[in-house]
């Protein structure tokens, strides 16, 4: 027995079933997002401080051009199918694979350069931002207890007074070379992870789960590009109808990310 409306739309409603279920689960999609930028919200209004300037933009905003530029191309993947062009199909679709990568790629790198960048809180009310010697990863101040460590290599690319950096102002001093800063000197030490504060708890939160949903569709993307391209020959609406859906999909997340940019980038 055959599904009804896998291919053809329903006459009453002019939609197809995987179309009915892709605006369903993008629904439940907005409930998930929307409870997280709300979240994002309340916190950074009940804040005293707000940290700003913290993440890199001209590679938060070439990120973003790799996801516009892969939303245009999938909806010409599409569009090759509707026109029964194939090859371009593929083309199209495998520029879509490579911008999702690219993304990929450069937020693993802006990741790995939060993970080693530190800032240090001494007790006589001063931050160093900046690089511990040997790029640990994760180190806090109960790090260097453990270690049995008396100092840290520090070098420093900003420093600031307790109550400038609490107006999310800063004295940059450049990089400097690497001094010694004694550990009886150091109340706190953290990298630009989640444990750092609550905006970087929340940057990762949002990116990270960004990011799964950028590997899952392109999961799927890849999969129609490859094996999944079979049904091509033998049923072509059906298969046109998945890239559709596919590239919806796909959509939302670019749309979420055009959210996420200037919200935690740029304000």
């Amino acid at each position: 027995m055959d599904i009804p409306y896998t291919s053809k739309p329903r006459p009453d409603t002019g939609l197809y079933n995987a179309k009915v279920g892709i605006w369903l689960f993008l629904a439940s999609e907005v409930m998930l997002f929307g409870a997280l930028f709300s979240s994002y919200i309340l916190l950074r209004i009940g804040a005293d401080v707000w940290p700003q300037g913290l993440l890199n933009i001209p590679i938060g905003t070439f990120n973003t051009a790799v996801l516009i530029t892969s939303s245009v191309t999938v909806v010409m993947a599409w569009a090759s199918l509707k026109m029964n062009n194939f090859p371009k199909f593929k083309l199209y679709m495998g520029i879509t694979i490579l911008c999702a990568l690219a993304f990929l790629g450069i937020k693993s790198i802006e990741y790995k350069d939060k993970f080693t960048h530190y800032q240090v809180w001494l007790k006589d009310g001063t931050t160093l931002t900046g690089h511990i010697a040997g790029n640990p990863y994760f180190w806090n101040h109960n790090t260097l207890d453990k270690k049995k460590l008396d100092h840290i290599e520090f070098t420093s690319d900003g420093k600031h007074d307790a109550k400038a950096g609490d107006k999310g102002q800063s004295h940059p001093g450049g990089h400097a070379p690497a001094v010694k800063i004694e550990r009886k000197d150091i109340t706190r030490l953290s990298a630009y992870v989640p444990a750092h504060s609550t905006y970087f708890a929340i940057y990762f939160t949002l990116t990270a789960l960004h990011a799964l949903h950028v590997i899952g569709g392109s999961l799927v993307l890849a999969f129609f590009w490859g094996p999944g391209s079979k049904m091509w020959k033998t049923d072509p609406e059906r298969f046109t109808n998945r890239i559709e859906i596919g590239g919806l999909f796909w959509h939302f997340v670019d749309l979420v990310w055009i959210f996420l940019f200037p919200v935690l980038y740029l304000l």
